[in-house]
């Protein structure tokens, strides 16, 4: 017993620290008062929770779940066939072809956010190329908007699709698309009814891993908006950083901590139901 609680120190430790700690905190705040000049006073109350519901919050709930949605279902649509493509090319160039995946995140995300302005403003490569090839007259509005917070969104977070689709695809046996075949389906009815089934986990997965950090993404509204366009992850740096009005702002952490947890309860149960159907089968 003292052997195995030896093992599990460390994780255990990292996950009273850097988890258990941390949400404790953030639910203390969320029922305290704000004080005179910001801080936090050891008050109870639930005014901030009826703050959050404000019609004002709630709309910058709704656009910050609009975009994290927009961006979660373009990284599916781009990143299912290629993940796709990976899984079936020749063991050989897998590894370099997913490390061409994984590249990006090499470079600060903040770093790559201002290289996107680069190419986005009025003067930018991409305006600039298309009045050279005759496709536009004027320059496009491609910063500062909402096209363009999803556009930073989903090239910020493409690859946490890609990866857990292409494991899920990576494990499938090929017997079962070469059964599918031999018994007259075609290549469509095969990927929807078998390919497709299959592979829910880790498009589940890949799901949780873009839309999480784009709903409390920060850096990328604030840069590619323009401040113009406000996101749950502005407004709680904005109560922490600016306000001083940490009870609200935890109650505003505490909402997509909940949707956090939420998402991670139904993909655990899309992997349970799937386990037992393979049980079962």
């Amino acid at each position: 017993m003292r052997r195995r609680l030896l093992l599990l120190g460390p994780a255990l430790g990292w996950w009273a620290v850097f988890l258990v700690i941390p949400v404790s905190l953030v639910i203390a705040y969320s029922v305290f008062e704000r004080g005179t000049y910001g801080g936090v006073v050891p008050t109870l109350t639930l005014d901030n929770f009826a703050r959050a519901v404000d019609p004002l919050y709630l709309r910058v709930l709704l656009f910050s779940l609009r975009v994290a949605v927009l961006a979660t279902v373009i990284a599916l649509l781009i990143g299912y066939p290629a993940a796709y493509f990976i899984a079936t090319l020749p063991r050989r160039w897998r590894t370099p072809v997913l490390v061409l995946v994984i590249l990006p995140f090499w470079t600060s995300l903040l770093i790559r956010t201002y290289a996107w302005i680069v190419l986005l403003n009025r003067e930018g490569l991409i305006n600039r190329g298309l009045e050279a090839l005759g496709l536009v007259g004027e320059p496009l509005p491609l910063l500062y908007n909402e096209f363009a917070i999803v556009l930073g969104l989903v090239y910020g977070y493409l690859p946490l699709m890609i990866l857990p689709i292409y494991s899920s695809i990576e494990r499938l046996h090929p017997e079962l698309r070469e059964a599918s075949s031999d018994l007259g389906a075609t290549p469509l009815r095969t990927f929807v009814r078998v390919t497709l089934p299959l592979t829910l986990p880790g498009i589940a997965a890949g799901c949780i891993f873009v839309f999480v950090p784009s709903l409390g993404s920060f850096i990328v509204p604030d840069l590619l908006g323009g401040g113009l366009a406000i996101m749950v992850g502005n407004l709680i740096q904005a109560q922490f950083l600016k306000a001083r009005d940490w009870p609200f702002g935890a109650v505003l952490a505490l909402i997509l901590i909940a949707l956090m947890g939420l998402l991670l309860f139904l993909q655990a149960w899309l992997l349970e139901r799937d386990r037992r159907q393979a049980i079962d089968g």
